[in-house]
């Protein structure tokens, strides 16, 4: 039920948060540098004590991420490895191929239909989530010695300089408590106008493991702020004009923002009783540990996540907006999100050391929400503050078979049984199978999943001085089906997705809440391929995609990603050091398509059928180098700029950046 505060007068000069906001900007720089300092000599004591370590007893690091029921550890590789190091985003590590408004740091979304954030709880922030620490993308790790990696990278000019600083330290208190901490900035000046953006995503976390009870827990914030420019009024200014001197629609006078804050924490606590479960799947330890025939775990699991947006404007009236429902001297419009989920839990598993394994759980999980914002009254300077408070019951299960180590399949579902998205399910099967060939081993996997699922509060609700909206909405039902091949020795990976969707939900033409009640099904081959010859190397990275209706899901058929290299390794025999190159050229392209728009006051991404963007290559130099654990990279980005015309737009109005040199550095320190 909704919940009013009486009527308020719009804000008419500069809001506290702004004020803040605006502040730090001006301190952001000198501080940046003091909190760097502060963590390098950290980070350098810290490797120092690793090394005088490691001389004594032989390191041992391993590092995992939690299951999407956070109820199971899942290993991961460390991401320290050299090549190809040129590619340092955190986007494209989540998705190689993303759209974007032309800087990093900047709203984007991913090419590739399937990898998508599709979340109705991440429905504020899912154009900046690969960027973010959520809890089910922090990595626990558990290591003998201090554990500390530092990257640093820079590109262009100082007056457009895109910047980039990550660190990340983990360090074992015994053997099994572990704490770390990872903090990530972007900060980025942008080539046009009014397109900074500043990106600071800090989160600390630990895990204990002892043989019972486990407990793992972590905190993220995540700041973003970006300016708005609307851009560009006509791109045939790109041919004659330097990129800051090309006129944008929202410039000087609008001094356009947007701010998102997310505040999320993490808790999982797991207790074992009956047999004696080792702490990680893994089949090579399995026969050290005598188990009973029967376990059973029970696990408590805590979730807040909390946002809150902003968009402010000092020029509504500039023409950029048709509609103004509040102020028209000033557009401050904020929104809030905050989400409680309590799950309580039960799971069970047959003897490990047996080649038939069974396993599965059960649980309960609820959920309270509340959402604010502004309702525009419609009388001058006036809005109303409005709270609805809502909650959801959540039915969860989960059922597993393991066949020796070669085979498994997995089942897992939701229902909710009460609340407001009552009626919501989704059931989600995999099928693994692997395989030992002469090479390495190779593995095949079958995916499903059938979902019903009410959309975005957001969809159904919107206040503010430019936007309104008041929806009833269908649920989404939608089918995926899909199989991956993945053969790591031959550097191979496939994977085929189709998906049947009947409701879908998306902002269209006007940038409004749409959804089409007919069917729509998209079709996705994504292929990624290393080729070598000698000393030469070819990674493509490929997608090919269709979707059964264009006016509703328009999407390019064919997006690539290709890089070549020659590789080598120069050996310094008069002091035994060894320094591993690569040189070659990265090309991006994808075919024509309508490609989203993007609207500020929302901050989405919305149909637009007037302009298709594509069709236009973008290529990169670079050169990768490796000395130790030191990795360094420089690189001529969009080299062609200029060369091949100027239609270098991946969203309409928002050109990439043009020529600019980047280069980067990592150490990592852990011996």
């Amino acid at each position: 039920m909704a919940g009013h505060r009486p009527a308020q007068r719009y804000p008419t000069t500069t809001s506290p948060v702004r004020g803040v906001i605006e502040s730090g900007f001006f301190l952001y720089l000198p501080l940046m540098r003091q909190n760097i300092a502060i963590l390098l000599l950290i980070g350098f004591s810290s490797s120092l004590f690793a090394q005088k370590q490691d001389t004594i007893k032989p390191k041992i690091i391993e590092q995992w991420i939690l299951s999407p029921d956070l109820t199971e550890e899942v290993k991961i590789p460390f991401d320290t490895v050299f090549s190809l190091f040129h590619q340092y985003r955190l986007a494209d590590k989540y998705s190689p191929l993303n759209a974007t408004l032309g800087s990093y740091g900047l709203p984007f979304y991913q090419y590739n239909f399937f990898d998508r954030v599709t979340d109705p709880d991440k429905f504020l922030y899912n154009y900046y989530y690969p960027l973010m620490y959520q809890p089910e993308k922090y990595a626990f790790m558990n290591t003998q010695i201090p554990f500390t990696e530092f990257v640093w990278t820079m590109g262009g000019p100082r007056e457009t300089a895109e910047q980039t600083f990550r660190i990340r330290h983990s360090q074992n208190v015994n053997r099994k408590l572990n704490f770390g901490l990872v903090y990530d900035i972007v900060y980025n000046l942008g080539q046009y106008s009014y397109q900074r953006a500043d990106d600071k995503d800090f989160a600390f976390y630990g895990s204990y493991r002892g043989d019972r009870y486990k407990a793992y827990f972590a905190a993220g914030l995540n700041n973003i702020t970006t300016n708005e420019n609307g851009g560009i009024e006509d791109k045939i200014q790109l041919s004659t004009l330097e990129p800051k001197n090309v006129a944008v629609n929202l410039g000087g006078l609008d001094k356009a923002r947007s701010y998102l804050k997310n505040r999320n924490l993490m808790l999982v606590q797991r207790y074992t009783v009956g047999g004696r479960q080792p702490a990680l799947k893994d089949s090579t330890d399995a026969g050290n540990h005598k188990t009973f025939k029967l376990s059973g775990t029970f696990s408590h699991i805590l979730n807040l996540d909390g946002n809150r947006r902003t968009y402010s404007d000092n020029n509504p009236l500039s023409g950029f907006y048709t509609s103004v429902y509040a102020d028209s001297t000033q557009t401050f419009d904020s929104l809030f999100a905050r989400s409680i989920k309590n799950t309580i839990r039960f799971d069970f598993a047959t003897d490990a050391t047996r080649k038939f394994r069974l396993g599965g759980g059960v649980g309960i999980r609820n959920e309270l929400f509340k959402y604010s914002q502004i309702i525009p009254t419609h009388d001058t300077l006036l809005v109303d503050t409005t709270v609805w408070r809502k909650h959801n019951n959540v039915l969860t299960g989960k059922l597993y078979n393991n066949i020796g180590d070669k085979f498994y399949w997995t089942a897992t579902g939701e229902l909710f049984l009460t609340g407001y998205r009552f009626g919501d399910f989704n059931l989600n099967g995999v099928i693994a199978k692997s395989f030992a060939w002469k090479k390495g081993v190779a593995s095949w996997k079958i995916t499903g999943s059938v979902a019903n699922r009410q959309p975005s509060f957001w969809y159904e609700q919107w206040g503010s001085n430019h936007f309104e909206w008041q929806n009833n909405l269908g649920k989404e039902f939608r089918i995926d089906l899909g199989t991956s091949f993945s053969y790591p020795a031959r550097s191979t990976d496939l994977r085929f997705n189709y998906a049947i969707i009947d409701n879908y939900t998306d902002f269209d033409t006007l940038a409004l809440p749409s959804q089409h009640s007919g069917g729509l099904s998209v079709a996705s081959i994504f292929i990624k391929k290393e080729l070598r010859a000698w000393k030469f190397h070819l990674n493509t990275d490929l997608l090919i995609q269709k979707s059964s209706n264009r006016e509703v899901l328009d999407l390019p058929l064919a997006t690539v990603r290709a890089t070549g290299y020659f590789e080598h390794l120069f050996n310094f025999k008069k002091t035994n050091g060894q320094l591993n190159t690569q040189i070659g050229a990265e090309v991006f392209y994808n075919t024509s398509y309508y490609a989203y728009s993007y609207m500020p006051a929302t901050g989405r991404f919305y149909r637009q059928d007037r302009e298709q963007t594509g069709n236009y290559p973008f290529i990169n130099v670079f050169i990768n180098l490796k000395l130790r654990r030191t990795r360094i990279f420089v690189m001529l980005d969009h080299i062609n700029s200029g060369f091949m015309g100027y239609d270098y737009f991946q969203v309409p109005s928002y050109p990439m950046n043009i020529r600019m040199l980047r280069y980067g550095i990592a150490w990592t320190f852990y011996d």
